[in-house]
């Protein structure tokens, strides 16, 4: 470590299906926020930590923000803007192929009264020309007095160790917070459940969106070799278990297959995966239900 250590918190805020998971992926190295085409796929803030000789960066992936349309969106949405209150500056992404819309103008004037330092980041700029990008900058740099401006592409890593970099100078002078091997502070049976429900997100494509959650059951040890995860996939109707259990259960067994072995990668350990479906109506609006499921309003 250096005498000149520099740490902070950043939050990454933006519109749903913007990039932000797919940006923390893949600065982090490994999966530890689910990805999907689909909006709204994060749902709880997941700190990721960066670390290197001269410095930790903690990023903060928060949940897209959209209009809320049941108590779970609530929490969302919450739960997202409450970072800016905690952080040491602000990633606000935007999607390069996507005009400027009311989303990004009601983060735009939630962001007025943040005092940290924001940075534009411009993402998915390997899915436009490069003429187009200029246009796209003219259209925000007013819009906020912008600490530094960022094209990148999440996925292909353009432009996002230069980020990095700059992130990394301006942060506070301060301490380590987290072990430098330490990725997030997320305990492994929420990437565990996270996991399980990015696959169903990825399976079962528009038929059962956002009306699915994970609860890990059991995690025990049954031998030196093997990891015995018992989880239940919580849905709001009969019709959904249906899709999800899947013909002769063969979508089941697909989502298990799928999850297990990006478990197995998480874990470094040999995984016994067993999945059910249950039925609780109504669940999403359920107080009750939302914080058993991992979603507790004390969080903001």
């Amino acid at each position: 470590m250096t005498d000149q250590f520099h740490s902070g918190f950043v939050a990454i805020l933006g519109r749903p299906n913007v990039g932000k998971s797919t940006f923390l992926n893949h600065v982090i190295g490994q999966k530890i926020a689910i990805m999907s085409d689909k909006a709204q796929t994060t749902r709880n803030k997941i700190q990721g930590i960066y670390t290197t000789n001269s410095s930790q960066i903690v990023f903060i992936d928060t949940p897209g923000i959209h209009k809320p349309q049941s108590r779970l969106g609530d929490f969302m949405v919450e739960s997202a803007l409450s970072t800016l209150n905690e952080v040491d500056a602000v990633l606000f992404m935007v999607n390069a192929t996507q005009k400027r819309g009311k989303g990004d103008d009601f983060i735009i004037n939630r962001l007025k009264n943040v005092k940290k330092p924001i940075y534009l980041v411009i993402n998915k700029i390997d899915q436009i020309h490069p003429n187009k990008l200029l246009e796209i900058m003219d259209d925000y740099k007013d819009t906020l007095p912008y600490a530094e401006v960022f094209p990148i592409s999440a996925l292909q890593g353009n432009n996002v160790e230069e980020l990095l970099l700059s992130l990394e100078q301006h942060l506070p002078e301060g301490p380590q917070f987290y072990p430098e091997d330490m990725i997030t502070d997320h305990p492994e049976r929420f990437i565990m459940s996270e996991l399980i429900r990015e696959k169903i997100l990825e399976l079962t494509r528009q038929e059962v969106p956002h009306s699915v959650a994970i609860l890990i059951e059991g995690i025990n040890r049954e031998d030196e070799e093997k990891l015995h995860v018992q989880a239940s996939i919580i849905v709001e109707r009969k019709s959904q278990k249906g899709i999800i259990i899947g013909k002769g259960g063969q979508m089941l067994k697909n989502i298990g297959v799928k999850a297990r072995k990006d478990i197995e990668l998480m874990l470094g350990d040999r995984i016994y995966l067993e999945l059910w479906v249950k039925v609780q109506p109504n669940w999403k609006d359920r107080k009750v239900d939302l914080q058993a499921f991992g979603y507790n309003e004390n969080e903001y």
